[in-house]
Formats: C-alpha cells, structure tokens, sequence
C-alpha cells in the first residue's frame, strides 16, 4: 500500500512541491513552470485545502477517485478538502501557461463564500468531468486569477481578504457559466446519459435488487454510469430540470401507482416490495409527490 501524506496547510503544499514560501497563509497562486516538482513516486496525497486548477501546458497522469486522468490542453479540475489523489508522473513545458490556486477554508469561513462554497458542486466531480475551456474562457478567467495574485502579494490592508475572496467567488461563478455552456453543447451526450439512468432504474427493479439492497441512491446510480454523484445531479437539473433524486423517486412513484392499482394486498406490502424500510416513509413520500395518500389513490381509481 503506498505513503498517504496529509497536507494541512499552505506553506507544506508548497514545500512538498519544491515552491518558494507562500506569500499568504491561507491561499496561494502559482503558475506551473518545470521547476515544480513532477515526480510523486506512488504516494497518495490527501490535504485540508481547496484545489483549483488549469492544465495548460502539463502532460502526464494522475489518479482522483476511481480515474486515472490524461491532462488535456486547457482543462480546468476542482477538487474540495479531503479527497485523495495519485500525483503520478508529470511534464511541465517551458511556455506553459496554467496555474493552480489552493486556499483553506479559513480563508473563506466568515465570508458569504464560506456559506455557499457546497454550492459549487463541481467541487466533487470526477477528473473525467473536467471543465473545457475556449481561449476566451481562458484568457477571463486568468485574469482574475491575476487580480487574485496581486492582492496575496502587495502590502495587506483591511480590505485584501474581501477583494481576494471577491474574485476568487467570481472565478467559481464564471466556471459555472462555462460548465452550463458545457452541459447544453454536449446535449447528445446528455441525452445518452438519460436513456442510460432510467434504463439502469427499470432493470434495477425487475431485478427485484431493491429488495436486498433497498431504494437506489444516486451515489450508486451514478456509479453504475461511470460518473459522479454530484455531476449526474446537475446533468440532469439542466437536461429536465429535475435532479437524479427527483427522478429515482418519480421513478418509484410510477411504479407505485402501478403496484397499487394491480395488488389489493396493504400499503405496506406494496412499500416493501418498492424497498421502503418503513411503509410510513413510502406513504409520506407518495403524498409528497401526489398530493394524496396511496390509500386515497387506491380508492379513487
């Protein structure tokens, strides 16, 4: 099993990869440039810190989750405290022109960025559902990248903190403009996606597996798609404009009817057969969804 190695803070991040002192405690921007180190060995890294990232100009691969990632020209990667990656092996070219931001949450914690940081759900997304960027979304995006590096390096006053976390907020409100844009001009894939989700929900129940393993989670549909939880939420939130939850339980909801309609046996038989633990859970959720009890349903058709 290889060296896991924790990183609290800044200045171990940029010790471990061969970069000066950080010039702020709590956040740091660098460019990539082939002084960095690039090889890892097998170490695993987990930190305390956020992780942003353009890969413009750097070859190689590293594992995240359970991918091992190609760098790609111009992809930007996210990554939230917590997680464990595999640096592997890296080159770095000589005019590269990507850049990497990492800031601990204190940085953000009293601000309104530290109350809607979970909001960025990119955060938690696979390597392989990086962000593809065009030169223009690049070139944006770097300079605020810019801004936020004048402001770690110049004198601090009492208002660096606010302009720092200003830009760094506006930076993750553009990435997500540019993963929307993304979403929409990948829409055939999407579409694929879908078919993929219901057909995976249909023979997950004529299997019966609910019945040994219970209701589908999104975690493990999204499993069985090859994605993550988080990405195959959004995916759906913009292709229907409901979230996987929404549509396992609308899913199951369906069936209900169904099940309700074509069995006189008790509500609660029909929940279990759905792989509700609790029938009242079914029963709440049902009425959540229909406006009307599934005894109520039964009765009126």
């Amino acid at each position: 099993m290889s060296e896991i190695i924790s990183i609290k803070n800044i200045t171990q991040a940029h010790e471990l990869m061969g970069l000066e002192k950080p010039s702020h405690p709590l956040i740091s921007v660098f460019k990539h440039c082939p002084e960095m180190r690039t090889d890892y060995g097998d170490i695993r890294l987990t930190s305390d810190l956020y992780f942003i990232s353009m890969k413009d100009g750097v070859s190689g691969t590293f594992g995240y989750g359970r991918n091992s990632y190609d760098f790609e020209e111009g992809v930007m990667i996210f990554m939230a405290p917590n997680q464990v990656i595999t640096p592997g092996d890296m080159d770095i070219e000589a005019d590269a022109q990507g850049w990497t931001i990492l800031f601990h949450p204190d940085l953000i914690r009293s601000l309104e960025l530290g109350r809607t940081i979970e909001d960025y759900s990119f955060f938690d997304y696979e390597v392989t559902e990086a962000l593809h960027l065009s030169e223009k979304e690049k070139k944006n995006l770097t300079e605020l990248v810019q801004k936020i590096e004048t402001e770690i390096t110049q004198n601090m006053d009492q208002h660096s903190q606010r302009l720092i976390v200003s830009n760094l907020e506006l930076l993750l409100n553009y990435c997500t403009r540019y993963y929307d844009r993304q979403f929409y001009t990948r829409s055939n894939h999407h579409s694929d996606v879908i078919v993929r989700f219901e057909d995976f929900l249909k023979g997950y129940f004529k299997a019966e597996e609910q019945l040994e393993n219970g209701i589908p989670t999104v975690g493990h549909c999204a499993e069985q798609l090859s994605m993550s939880a988080n990405y195959l939420s959004d995916l759906l939130k913009k292709e229907t404009g409901r979230n996987a939850q929404d549509h396992i339980h609308s899913f199951i909801i369906n069936k209900a009817k169904t099940d309700l309609l074509n069995s006189k046996g008790p509500v609660s038989q029909v929940a279990y057969g759905l792989g509700f633990d609790y029938s009242q859970h079914f029963s709440r959720l049902f009425k959540a969804k229909t406006g009307m009890s599934p005894k109520e349903y039964r009765s009126l058709n």
